[in-house]
């Protein structure tokens, strides 16, 4: 890995293609750089000019007097890679590339140029930020090397007065202009920052690269990160990790999750969106946060920033305020953000009563009223509702507009703000002062203007608090036998691409998945009747090929099938798969006892072409694709994942007791995706896709039923180029 230090902490900068005109970027690259009081040395290089912007200027990067540590390069994009290669012969160890012009643009020239960005940046072990990048600030520094008119001198000052909190928050993002926009909406909310960093192209360093360096670094407490794309799934996951350890919350939006947006993200920047479902199953797996825009991610910052040392311990909410109807507003937003906000315990309401007027209430929300706040104070309040066991923080609604109040209250707030165990958040339903701002930034109270966006935050910072607790304890493997991974390969590699249940079940057994529901293969009306009489139950008939993946469509299933219609059930199989597919190879009609009733769902495994293996279950079995209710994870998965996995689906309620009927076998299903998910994991170079279609689970201690499986398995290259 190069040195991302010299990028960000150089001590010398040249500008190649810098320029006296302002007006255009040449010009204002090395003017924004000058505005600020980086204290580091800066060379303009320019081949036409011999002062620029009253400094010395070079012709070349081997004419400075020191090799620079970083360069940034403002050319046209033809003259980049032998700019780049100068560069490296020169000592430059680090570079930001500004020009547009590579692998965003259609044709071969762009990507062939950004492929010599790339070998050079190895061959001198460069830290190299672009193309197609506007830059990056260093506010440490105060180095700015960008064109973005959020760190113009007269845009305002690049550290708050009086921060939020203790902490920094770093943004790495892939587009430019929404990178330093981050910067610029947060500045009426005096979050400190310490890195801008845009990525652009990544023909050497990637978001992962900056989030690895910065974890390291130590500096930043909330990472705001910008996605397009992932370039290095394997890194960026062991980054997530790292972050999740350390206690620094990523904070992610991801552009490109609708099909138009994907088209948008193809032609910007020439990446490949991937599926939005399968970037927010590796989110949830690593303890990321997504964000929905500017507003929300900014909200979340802000949360963590203030209160990331007293996260909630749960989703119980108190909310205490001065108007009745926005108490409402501020409870309606929190069940919207699945918070709850319970009664007050009784002693709590005593202590709360004494303060209040006859028309107050203490039940929650409390409704001090305009009366009652102008006797106690808004900090009094919240002290009172944050001692109640029955919550978990606490949201004072106030209206900020007007700064004397809590000017006066500021003492009581300081004090509440170091003594209270739970996080307190303030909500102005008037817009706020900015003296208001800041009398709350400086007791450590994150100030939200947007009632969902306050509740959203509190809620996402319980739920990291759980996730994080969760996925830092030792992986849940209790009661899972040794798989036999020897067996289940050489069935693996002895078989058809393609397995249909007959012969996908023998290799599932071997890590005890469906052992016990085989049923009998037959090859005749008379088998089947013979078959079905020995069982003594009614059956299930279906046709076994590797041509017909999909059965029921098919007509090749028939349920619920006595002896007496056996043969007649048996040929109207067969008759379905042939006139479905009629040059089929049918390996014989599988019999099998009909399963118990219960709840039906599927359980499956896709390659993702970004993540890999990725594991599914979904309510609805065979009817999945109408109710669209799945989600994903990436495998391996323990017990606890598992069971977090069952619990992320919207209809999850389900699974649970309802009219009468007992609640299903959740840990049977559990471990049926524990066994699954190692399965995938440990032949993923073997497997394309798994579908276990229906499992129907059964009441509680009653296991579940394996009805249907396939199993597809990754093409060999000699098997893709015939495809091709």
């Amino acid at each position: 890995m190069p040195d991302i230090g010299k990028l960000l902490w150089p001590k010398t900068v040249a500008v190649v293609g810098a320029s006296s005109d302002t007006s255009g970027l040449r010009g204002r690259i090395l003017e924004v750089i000058l505005s600020h009081p980086f204290a580091g040395k800066v060379y303009p290089v320019s081949r036409s000019a011999g002062e620029v912007q009253g400094l010395k200027a070079y012709p070349s990067v081997e004419a400075l007097p020191e090799p620079a540590d970083l360069a940034v390069l403002i050319i046209p994009a033809e003259f980049v890679p032998a700019e780049l290669e100068r560069c490296g012969r020169a000592g430059i160890k680090a570079a930001v590339i500004l020009s547009s012009g590579f692998a965003e643009e259609p044709g071969e020239t762009g990507h062939r140029m950004q492929a010599e960005i790339t070998a050079t940046a190895r061959r001198y072990d460069m830290a190299v930020s672009g193309p197609n990048t506007e830059g990056f600030a260093n506010i440490e520094a105060a180095l700015c090397p960008t064109f973005s008119p959020a760190m113009d001198k007269n845009a305002g000052a690049i550290r708050p007065a009086r921060a939020l909190g203790k902490g920094q928050v770093s943004v790495i993002s892939q587009s430019g202009g929404l990178g330093f926009a981050f910067f610029d909406r947060a500045r009426p909310r005096n979050l400190a920052f310490r890195h801008i960093v845009t990525t652009g192209n990544e023909a050497a360093l990637d978001v992962a690269d900056f989030l690895d360096y910065m974890l390291d670094e130590g500096g930043t407490d909330v990472f705001l990160l910008l996605l397009e794309d992932v370039k290095s799934p394997a890194k960026f996951r062991r980054a997530a990790d790292k972050a999740l350890k350390a206690s620094k919350p990523l904070i992610v939006g991801k552009i490109g999750r609708s099909e138009p947006g994907s088209r948008a993200v193809m032609s910007h920047t020439g990446a490949l969106a991937g599926s939005h479902a399968a970037y927010r199953a590796i989110f949830q797996h690593h303890g990321v946060i997504e964000g929905q825009d500017f507003d929300d991610m900014i909200d979340l910052a802000a949360g963590f920033l203030a209160c990331g040392e007293k996260l909630p311990a749960g989703r119980r909410i108190g909310i205490c305020t001065s108007s009745g109807g926005a108490g409402v507003w501020m409870a309606d937003a929190c069940a919207a953000a699945g918070l709850e906000v319970p009664v007050l315990d009784g002693a709590t309401r005593n202590a709360i009563d004494v303060h209040l007027p006859s028309y107050g209430t203490s039940q929650n929300p409390v409704d001090s009223t305009a009366q009652g706040v102008h006797k106690l104070g808004y900090a009094e309040f919240a002290r009172l509702v944050g001692q109640s066991p029955m919550v978990d923080g606490v949201i004072v609604v106030v209206t900020a507009r007007r700064s004397a109040f809590l000017e006066n209250d500021l003492p009581k707030l300081q004090n509440l703000g170091r003594e209270s165990k739970k996080p307190v958040f303030m909500w102005t339903y008037t817009l706020p002062s900015s003296r208001s701002v800041e009398i709350l930034n400086e007791a450590g109270y994150p100030l939200f203007t947007g009632a969902l966006g306050c509740a959203r935050t509190m809620r996402a910072m319980a739920d990291y608090r759980a996730l994080r607790e969760r996925l830092l304890r030792p992986a849940d493997m209790s009661n899972i036998a040794a798989p036999d991974r020897d067996a289940a390969r050489a069935m693996l590699a002895a078989s058809m691409p393609v397995l249909c249940e007959w012969h996908a079940r023998p290799v599932l057994a071997a890590y005890g998945i469906g052992g016990n529901e085989a049923g009998q293969l037959v090859h005749s009306a008379a088998e089947a009747e013979a078959a079905i009489r020995a069982m003594a139950r009614p059956a299930a008939l279906k046709v076994q090929s590797a041509d017909l993946p999909h059965k029921t469509e098919a007509g090749a299933v028939a349920l619920a099938v006595s002896s007496e219609g056996a043969r007649a059930a048996y040929e109207r199989v067969v008759a379905g798969a042939l006139r479905h597919a009629p040059h089929a190879r049918i390996d014989g009609v599988l019999v099998q006892p009909m399963a118990p009733p219960g709840r039906e769902v599927i359980l499956g495994v896709n390659r993702d072409p970004i993540w890999g293996p990725l594991l599914m279950v979904g309510l609805g079995g065979v009817l999945v694709e109408a109710l669209g209710d799945v989600t994903l994870a990436p495998v391996p998965l323990d017990h606890a994942a598992a069971r977090a996995l069952i619990g992320r689906l919207k209809g999850a309620a389900a699974l649970g007791p309802f009219r009468g009927a007992p609640a299903a076998d959740t840990e049977a299903l559990a471990d049926l995706i524990v066994r699954l998910s190692h399965f995938a994991a440990d032949h993923a170079d073997e497997i394309a896709e798994i579908d276990l279609n229906p499992v129907i689970v059964h009441a509680k201690g009653q296991g579940v039923s394996l009805v249907d499986a396939l199993i597809v398995k990754q093409p060999r290259p000699a098997q893709r180029s015939a495809a091709e």
